[in-house]
Formats: structure tokens, sequence, C-alpha cells
């Protein structure tokens, strides 16, 4: 513990930001400022470096472009690997793990040791590798790296530790899969095939036992060649040669037969007494035609053939049908008998394996059960009735159902809050699903000691919104909430060209607000609306209020203040209406004049709500003079006050939702009043609009562009951020930052002329850039497809609140003149259809060349008259907003409801309030707003705001508690308001000690003592970067502030004094989705979207790190390997039992001898045993293994004294009725038998 004392006597507000090479902050001006009292400040910090680690947790969601699937029917444990190198192993619900090949390279094959506790997965990078599942986080023991041959097929026979591995060379090499090195023995593909062929067979597609003879390997190669070799005498038994190629093949049990699965849909079916033609070839999807021949059909690229003991086998394979009906959707057929089902999915079929109820391949195998992979889904169909219904999925495997927007993270909710979340969304589950258990059943998992409420809250691009209960590491969906049905659905020549803003996403979702206590919820749309609803547990029938708010104005050019250009201040007399204004007619309504109308089209008659979130208000931004609204970009709301405030780059709205009001709407210039820092240049009036019919809402399309080259520019290493690679030198020639403001600047040859060499970087870097698209007749804001596919087309701006500055409507260069507006494309789609995923977010990386200039003190800079058009032609955007208790003036004694504001300029607004504490006042009389123009400094944009007492406790915002409006009235207990924390005539005793103020920005973290405003603390966390979320957290019982950079670093500082406790470089490089998705939560747990499909959980806390075991699943429990059946002594008399052979007589070094070395490489496991860290051959690690080694055979000898046990009570039985059958048959004679 370390305490730490500041001296205040005297103290000004330049002293310490002086020492920590900061601007002056305080007063307006930047003047220092004496704090009111002397006295000390005593603050007890507890947290210190060694709280903190981070460790990956758990990862939720459907592994993302799945490659590989496999089962252990033993365990009842599933293997998913994907493209990107990572496998999912799933077992009952709870157990659920990741692991990742460090190299990234494609998972092509998984192969279980079934009941072993072990798993080997076959990689695109020709490598091996065998993973340990014994322990709760799967580590590699072995990988084997191929030098000279491409893996193509593995096959591992069940109880045998020889692996068969088959190449694109058409050799098949063997495996040991104990020591992971390769046997002396190979069958080559010259030696397999006839002598007297002259073609290649082609790579390895199949290799499998037969069920009948161990010692009989089936080889199939690509060109359809099949061989049975035999491995005793190192020969070929037959070869088979077929004219089509060959993709699977599927035994039968009983070993004489197998059929094959071909590249023109047809199955052949082979019998081992004669093997010179197939006895029976079907097109299951192909027709005669007249002519007799079958239609051409799609390859069949998997086949599986299953026996039942009391009905027909099954015969279920993908692929097959025919070509002649495009755009039918992929298929899995089953064929029972007779009966032919044809299963369609929404996505192509990856992998399917079938699931029996024996491991044994020489025993009838009665399959229960498929698992189908998907490319973006997951199922298991149940074959066990007739009309195959799919099982309910326990995983959350649908995450992705629409690409998710945005994310946010509760940790340590209100206890009842789950519960209830989940009894609203099951009444609306689907039905029909098999009413058996989920099949995949293994592993063990008990909830965890240390266990609090936790809830996720995704936002997707349809307009949904999915609450998850995110407890004790798992993942299960409680509620869903669709904000679509809170608008009309557009009709053609209803609403125009206003509802072709959003061709294919108007209701996405860019941000939530929302308090766990109240229920009280917020959804910010990307059409430039909020949503706010309630919860009740009763439906209703009631109409939604629609407010529209008028935001948008002629900002001026800023400049720094040390400029001594002209300084008129002036704003448009229309930017700013505190009164909601009536709608325009919607129809047919010319682009030109169109004005007061909102994007989209609110339902105006009473509706019946489900019980669950209903709507209660929209507050929607109008369309101002033919330009469209600014898409938001901050949020708050605070159930105590019933106030929501909302900003962009225009300006501020508050609304106060209990008297459905708008009460405040300024621009940010009005708000600071007379302490305006900077000076800004007023633009020549507007003239009448000629192109604005054509402008598009700010968003995806319009940030893309510019966004794209400077990300270029900047880091040159994420390649996969841009679709066209466009050289340096090229993106420099250009107009500045690739021409935002295209009507002055492309038509001003000193513009177009500006050298590259007379650019500035912008003083608020980095810059979020929403350029006015081109115009064009017929255009669209779209959310492109590819981004859709992709699951990356979301925001219009990032996350975190960070700097937003938006290009205005029709922006100028004072003095350029007035020409034609140049359109860089024509009519028709948006400017970009193909776009990476960086393209979601609109951020501009610092770019490399101009690092130092936007390094400098953002307050200190001149400004010369070749300063770049973008510092010229930007707005100030409010990035972030927060209600609190605090002090609006430096004279105030008392604190009183405020509303802080955070602009993209690094400056903080305060704006006081006067709220009655009344409940029936509050309901009838105004609420006065009252901005003070104080103003406080950071470098970049403004984050986050936390407020901490003097004590260094965190200080809750007020709220209300929850109570049901559409509840019954009882007129005994009637509802009323309950509120904590609110108290705006405080009589606390700590009121008069004023709190502390922590201001985090993209650069900076200071704070602030209030009422003085004096600056106590200030650190830069970064010069190279810039913060891209930051949040104030409770971490073991503490305060700190989180951090999330753009460079990938995660840094945790002490509050209040700002101390380096924690900077890890957790990612390699800045992902943009990532990057959008990331947020912190209490007790040390933070998550971002990994990939589009997946969320990955993370712990920051020392302390989760070492209780991450306990609340892990068990993926392997001891299980007793079932006994295979006795088939009789005929069968086994006439050559049905199949036979075995000793591998090890064959494979072992003494008989095949040493593999070539430059064949293949052995690489030893990094960590082979749980919780060691040291080498694999360390003594830890030995002792560790011995360890294991002992449990295990102190398990077997228990299961072998409980067997010897059984025996002894067996033979007594048997002795007992031996004995009395004796005593019976003692004096019988001969003839009495």
């Amino acid at each position: 513990m370390k305490k730490f004392r500041k001296v205040l006597d005297g103290l000004t507000t330049s002293s310490p930001a002086s020492a920590g090479g900061s601007p002056s902050c305080g007063s307006a001006a930047g003047t220092p400022t004496a704090a009111p009292t002397p006295r000390e400040l005593d603050v007890h910090e507890t947290l210190l470096s060694e709280h903190f680690h981070i460790c990956k947790t758990v990862r939720h969601g459907f592994p993302y472009q799945p490659t590989a699937l496999a089962f252990d029917p033993v365990q009842k444990i599933l293997a998913i690997g994907s493209r990107s190198g990572g496998v999912r192993i799933l077992g009952r619900p709870g157990v659920d793990c990741y692991c990742q090949h460090e190299s990234g390279a494609a998972v092509l094959q998984l192969q279980f040791l079934i009941n072993e506790g072990a798993l080997v997965s076959a990689c695109a990078d020709d490598t091996l590798h065998l993973w340990n599942l014994r322990q709760r986080r799967p580590a590699i023991l072995h990988s084997l790296k191929f030098n000279r041959e491409r893996i193509t097929f593995c096959h591992l026979p069940f109880q045998s530790k020889w692996l068969y591995v088959g190449t694109e060379r058409g050799n098949t090499h063997i495996v040991n899969v104990e020591s992971f090195v390769l046997s002396g023995y190979v069958i080559m593909w010259n030696k397999a095939i006839e002598l007297s062929t002259k073609t290649h067979p082609g790579p390895v597609v199949h290799l499998s036992d037969s069920p009948k003879d161990e010692g009989k390997l089936l080889i199939g190669f690509e060109s359809g060649t099949i061989v049975m070799w035999d491995l005793r005498s190192k020969r070929a038994d037959f070869r088979i040669y077929y004219d089509e190629a060959i993709h699977s093949v599927s035994w039968h049990h009983e070993g004489r037969q197998f059929m094959c699965s071909h590249s023109d849909g047809s199955l052949s079916m082979w019998n081992l007494r004669n093997t010179a033609k197939p006895f029976q070839v079907t097109f299951p999807h192909g027709k005669s035609q007249r002519d007799g021949r079958k239609e051409s059909c799609k390859p069949i690229l998997k086949v599986e053939y299953k026996t039942c003991r009391n009905s027909e086998p099954f015969v279920i394979f993908s692929g097959g049908l025919s070509y002649d009906k495009a755009g039918r959707r992929p298929t899995l057929t089953i064929m029972h008998g007779k009966a032919i089902t044809v299963l369609e999915m929404d996505h192509p079929i990856v992998e399917f394996t079938v699931l029996c109820e024996t491991p044994y391949l020489n025993e009838v195998q009665e399959p229960y059960a498929v698992v189908v992979l998907l490319e973006k889904d997951f199922i298991v169909v149940d074959l066990t009735q007739s009309n195959f219904p799919i099982f309910e999925n326990p995983y959350p495997m649908d995450v992705h159902e629409s690409p998710v927007t945005c994310t946010a993270y509760f940790a340590d909710c209100p206890p009842d809050i789950i519960p209830v979340l989940y009894s609203i969304g099951a009444k609306h589950k689907k039905t029909g699903y098999s009413h058996k258990e989920w099949p995949v059943s293994g592993g063990t998992w008990t909830i965890g000691s240390q266990t609090y409420p936790e809830i996720i809250i995704t936002g997707h691009a349809d307009g949904s919104i999915k609450f998850w209960d995110a407890t004790a590491i798992t993942l299960q969906m409680l509620y869903k909430l669709k904000t679509s049905k809170v608008f009309e659905k557009p009709k053609g020549g209803e609403v125009g060209r206003s509802a072709e803003l959003v061709e294919e996403d108007p209701y996405a979702v860019q941000m939530v607000s929302w308090c766990p206590q109240s229920r009280v919820f917020c959804v910010v749309g990307i059409s430039a609306h909020v949503i706010l609803y309630r919860f009740s547990k009763h439906d209703a029938n009631t109409s939604i209020t629609s407010l529209e708010v008028r935001l948008q104005c002629e900002m001026e050019d800023v400049i720094s203040p040390s400029d001594t250009e002209n300084t008129v201040c002036a704003t448009d007399p229309g930017g700013h209406s505190p009164q909601p204004q009536p709608s325009s007619p919607r129809s047919n309504t010319p682009d030109s004049v169109r004005d007061s109308i909102p994007c989209l089209r609110v339902k105006d008659r009473v509706i019946r709500m489900p019980p669950g979130y209903q709507a209660e208000l929209v507050v929607q931004l109008l369309w101002v003079d033919g330009e469209p609204p600014q898409q938001i970009t901050s949020l708050d709301l605070n159930s105590a006050y019933g106030l929501l405030a909302v900003g962009n780059c225009n300006g501020l709205a508050v609304v106060d939702y209990l008297q459905k009001t708008v009460i405040l709407c300024m621009s940010t210039v009005e708000l600071y009043g007379s302490a305006d820092p900077f000076q800004r240049l007023t633009r020549s009036p507007r003239k009448n609009r000629q192109s604005t019919s054509d402008f598009c809402m700010r968003g995806l399309s319009n940030f893309y562009s510019d966004s794209k080259k400077r990300i270029r520019t900047s880091y040159q290493s994420l390649t996969e951020l841009s679709d066209n690679q466009v050289s340096l030198d090229l993106e420099r020639s250009k107009s500045p930052t690739s021409v935002p403001y295209p009507s002055s600047l492309h038509n001003d040859p000193r513009g177009t002329a500006e050298p590259v060499s007379n650019l500035r970087a912008s003083h608020y870097s980095p810059v979020f850039y929403l350029l006015d698209n081109v115009k064009g007749p017929g255009r669209k804001l779209s959310l492109p497809t590819d981004l859709k596919t992709d699951l990356d087309h979301v925001n219009g701006h990032c996350t975190s609140p960070t700097s937003q500055p938006c290009v205005p409507g029709r922006p100028r260069v004072p003095g350029g003149p007035e020409g034609p507006r140049l359109s860089r494309r024509g009519p028709g789609r948006p400017p970009f259809r193909k776009a990476q995923s960086a393209a979601c977010m609109e951020v501009s990386l610092p770019v490399s060349s101009l690092t130092e200039e936007s390094r400098e003190n953002s307050f200190s800079r001149s400004r010369s008259s070749s300063v770049s058009s973008i510092d010229r032609d930007t707005k100030e955007a409010v990035t972030t907003l927060q209600f609190a208790e605090s002090y609006g003036r430096k004279l105030d004694t008392l604190p009183t409801p405020c509303l802080w504001v955070g602009t993209s300029l690094g400056l903080v607004l305060l704006v006081p309030m006067s709220i009655p504490m009344d409940e029936q006042e509050r309901m009838e009389e105004p609420i006065t707003v009252a901005p003070t123009g104080t103003v406080l400094m950071l470098k970049g944009s403004v984050l986050r705001f936390g407020f901490l007492d003097c004590s260094g406790g965190l200080i809750q915002s007020p709220y209300e508690l929850w109570r049901d409006l559409n509840a019954p009235e009882d007129p005994e207990r009637p509802r009323r308001r309950k509120l904590v924390n609110f108290s705006p005539c405080s009589s606390q005793e700590t009121a008069s000690d004023g709190h502390l103020a922590v201001v985090c920005s993209e650069r900076q973290a200071k704070v602030f003592l209030m009422p003085s405003q004096a600056c106590l603390y200030v650190h830069n966390i970064t010069e190279s970067s810039f913060v891209l979320r930051a949040d104030v957290v409770g971490v073991s019982n503490s305060v700190c502030l989180a951090c999330f950079c753009a460079n990938g670093h995660i840094m945790i500082l002490s509050l209040p004094s700002l101390r380096p406790l924690l900077d890890v470089n957790y990612l390699p490089l800045t992902d943009m989705r990532i990057a959008r998705t990331f947020c912190f939560t209490n007790g040390g747990q933070a998550l971002y979207l990994s990939s589009p499909t997946e969320i990955q959980r993370i712990t920051y806390s020392q302390e989760m790190c070492d209780n991450l075991q306990e609340m892990l699943g068990e993926l392997f429990t001891p299980t007793e390997t079932p006994e295979a059946q006795n088939r009789g002594f005929l069968k086994g008399f006439f050559g049905g039992n199949a036979q075995t052979f000793d591998r090890e007589e064959l494979f072992g070094e003494a008989a095949a001898g040493k593999a070539s070395r430059s064949l293949a490489q052995h690489i030893p496991g990094q960590g082979s045993v749980e919780g060691v860290r040291v080498a694999a051959g360390g003594v830890v690690g030995d002792l560790a293994r011995a360890r294991i080694a002992l449990d295990e055979r102190g398990q077997r000898l228990g299961e072998l004294e409980e067997r010897t046990a059984l025996m002894m009570s067996s033979a007594e039985t048997f002795s007992k009725h031996a004995h009395e059958l004796m005593l019976k048959c003692k004096d019988k004679k001969w003839y009495q038998f």
C-alpha cells in the first residue's frame, strides 16, 4: 500500500501540468487557478502492478471459417478446426475450449485418439500436432513437420498408436503417435499401382483399414484408383481403376463391401469378391434424360455408409445435386432404405460426421445423429426420428446471426435481472427441436466459487439487440429485442428517397446505453435515431412518442488561440431549436427542398407491445436545408434525472424523457459562450444548394476512401486493410486527405497545387472523418455487401467515443472561387463495394510521415497560411457525455446534477442543471439548463469521465430503482420513484469536500479536484499511438483506469495518482474490428470481437488468472472403453471375425528401420503439462508428468481392484452353484439323468 499526499496550499493548475509536459489546464484561457482551501488530500492506493496480468479466458461464438471436424464417440467431445489455425473443443454446456496453432496455418484434418485424451491436428503448413486434452488448457506435446511432401489425408485406427498419413505425391507414411517419429515403413505410390500404369494416380484422398482385417489398408487416390494394400506382405491385394475422381470411401461394417462418392455425383458400391467393376452405381439426384443418359450432377464430396441392427442401412452424403437448377441451397441427403430425405442448409457444408453407438468399425454401427458443420452454422440432426429434427444447440453459435456492430459488457449486475430476462426471452424460443438430450455431452464443468452476474449486450446490423448471460465464463442468450419494429416499413413511392438513405441496414445499431438498476435501455441507430425502452413484465397497448430534433448548423472554421486572424464568431441561427419540429410531408419530397424530416418513420398508431423491453420514446435528428443529419457520436442517459443526452459533430441535445420534451439543443460553440478558447472564422453565407439532393448521410461508405488511405500510409504492415494497393507517392500526390470537400478545393488551382510538404497534421490527432460523399443522381448510403460477408459493416463511428469531427455540408476555402461540384463517381452504387474490415471504423491512424507534427502540443501550435484544409473544414464533435452529481462552477459549495461534455478538440464542458426533487413537480415543472462555459483542456479527443470521492472511492451515478409502469395499481402501495445517490440539495457531510474528476482522452489522462478545477495529476498515456477505449473500472476492491491503445497495448493506471501499473502489448497488430468492439468492465474483465463470429473474453486481473483453472471445464473424464461384442464361434470360424495383427512388429524401428531425417522434422511441444511454464524437459515438468502418471496409475489400479473383487464375487457364486449341483446329482444313477 502506498500513500500519496498532495499539499494544495497555493497549488496552481499549471505547475503539475508543466511537470508532466502537458499544457496548462484549469480556467478557460489556461491561466493558473489556486485551490480554494489549503488542506491535505489523503488517498490510500492499494493497487500494485502485482495485481494485474493479461490472460485470455474463454472464446464464445461460432468458429470463424471452419475447415475440419472430429468427434470422440467414447468421451463424447467434438473438435472444430478453422482456417486461422484455431481449434475449438466442445463438450457439455460449459465445456468450451479454444486452442490456437502458433503458425496460424489452416487446420486440414482432426483425429481424436479415442478415449485417450489426445487429438492430432494436420495443418496446411504440412505439420502434424499432438494435443494433450488431459488438462484444462490443452497444449501441444509433439509436432512433426514434413519437409518434402504435402499432407492430404490422415487416418488413425481405433486403439492404435500408428497414424497413416497420405501425401500429395501419392505416398503413405506411418507415424508413431506416442513418440511422434516417422516409421521406416512407407507405401510408395509406384509400388501401390501397377508398373504398367503410365500416369500418376494423384494425391491420396482416403485411407482406412479393413473392418475385417486390420492388416489390409484401403488407399484411395484422387484420379479414381483404389488399392487394397496388404501391410504384412507389402503388396497390393487388388487394384481398382475407375473413370471418375474419388472424393470419399466408406466401409460396410462386415468389411466385404465399400461405397465410393465421385465427382460426377454418383455413388459406386464395390464387393471384394469381384473388384473388376462396381456391382451398383447410382445417381441419387440425377434424372434420366431422353437419350437414356443421366443429367450431370455436382460432386458428392463425402458419403457415410452406416448399418443398423433392426432396419435398413443409412447412406448419408453431401452434394450431388443436378446442375440444372441454379441458386439451390446446399443439401445433406439421408437415404434410409427406399426413403430419400433432402435437408436444405442455409450455408455451404464444410464437413459432417455420423455419430454411432459403437467405436468399433467391425460392429453394427447404429447411427443416432449427424453433426453438420456449415460455413456459418453448426447443427446436429436426430436420425432416430423419421422427420429428422435437429437438436437445440446449447452453445452460443448464433452471435453472428446478423453482423455484430457494437458490444457492451456489464459485470456485477443486479442479481434479479438475469432470471427476469430469461423468463421473458424463453417465451419466444423456437420449437420443433428433438426432445432427446444434446449428444455432445463430454467433459465436466462446475460453477466456480467466485461468480457474480454478468451480462453482455450485442447490437446487430439488422437493428436487433441480444442480451447474453455471461456469468461464470459461459454465454447463454437471455432475450432478443428488435428495434426495427418501432418504425414503419418503407413502401414504394410513399417515402420517396428518404427511406433509401440506408439501402440495406437502416436500423443498424451504433451504440447502446443501459441502466441495469432502472432497466432503462437506449439504442442509437445508424439513421441518426435514438430509441428509449422501458422494461415491463406485462404487455401493453400504447403509442410511441416521437421527438424530432433539428441539430444541424454551419460551423465556423477552427483557428488555434495563438492565431491573430479574423475572430468573428457566428452561428447559423437555424442551427438549434429547443422544441421538437413538426414533420414535413414525406412523400415525393424533392431533395433540394427536403427539410425538417427524419430518415425513418415511426409508427404513429397504438400498437401492442409484449412483455419485455417496450419502446417509449424515439428521438430522431432531422434533415436541414436538404442535408441529412450527421450520425450520433455520443450518448448517455440517467434514470434518476430522467434525462437523455445525445451528441454529434454539430452539437448537443438533451431530452427529458419523462416529460417527452427537448430541453437543450445547441451547437458546441454556443456551449462555450465567452469562454471559447478557439477563434473561429466565419464562412461566406450559404448559396442556394443545387446539388444537395444527392448528399448522403455521413456513414460507412463516406469515410471509407479517406480512412483507408490514411491507414495505408501509416500502418503498411496491415496489408489486409486495403484492397487496392496504391503507392504512397501516388497517395501523397493527390489533394489533401483525398478531398472530403470537393466543391471548391477541386476547382481551386491553389488548392490542388498545394504541396504535400505544406500539409500539417491535425491538431486533434487522430481525426475521424465522415466524408461528404460525391454527388450523383441515385446515390444511397449503403452498407457494402462484402463488409456484410466479413461481418464488419458497422458503425459509422468507433465504439469508443473518440474524436469525430465532420465535414460540413458545403465547405469552402475562404476566398476561393465557387464552381460546379466535381463528382468523383457517377450515379449508381456507393463509392466502394469491395472493402476490407478496416473500413468499418472511422479511425485515421497517425500518418508516419507526419508523426512528429501530430505529437506537438495541440494548444501551443501556430497556424500558417498554408494550414491543411483538414483543419479548416472540420467541426468539433461531442465525443463523450456523462451525467453526474458535480460542481458546475468553481464557487459552488454543493454538488448539483451536471452533464459533462467532452469534445474532439480535447475540451471538457460542464452543463449544470436544476431538477425538481418532488415527483409531481418533476413531471410538471421544466428543468433549467444553464451552460457555464467551464472549460478543461486535454490532448486529443475526450473519451471517458470518472468520478472519485476524496478517499479514492468510485462515485456511482444516481439512478432510479426499477418499477413496472404497466403493473396493476395497488391503492395501498402507490408506485413512487425511488432514487439512489440523487441529492440536488445535498446535505451530506462529505459534500463540502468536493470530489475528483478523472478525464481520459486519446493521449492524456488528468485528475481534477472539483469544484476548484485544479489539475492534481496528469499522465501522457501515449505519444506514438492513441487510446481507442478507456474505462474507470473496479478491480480488487479498488479503482483504476484501463486503456486500450491503437497499437495493441493494454494499459492500467492507478487512481487518482495515474501511476502506470500495467503496459502489455496484447495485440501485435491493431484490428479494426477489435478496436471497435473492445470494452472493459469491473472485476478485471474485458471483451472484444476476435473474428466476425466470435467474442473473446480476457482478464487483466491476476486474481482471476489464478482462479481460471477452477472456472474452466475438464475436457477429459476417465471412461471405460466399451468392450467389443463377442460375435460367436460360428461367425469367427467362417471368417466373419476381424483379424488382428501386431503393428509394432511391422512398423517398429526393429523391423522397418528409421525414416529419412530430411523427410520430416520432430519438434517437441512447448507445454505438455498443465501449469508448467518451463521447458518440457525441465525438472518441474518431469515431476508434474510423474504426478499425472501416478494419478492415472492409481486410478487404473483402483479399477483393477474393482474388477478383481467382481471376479472373486463371480467365482464364489459359481462355486456355490456348482457345489449345489454336485450335491443334487451325487446319489443319482446314470439312467436317472
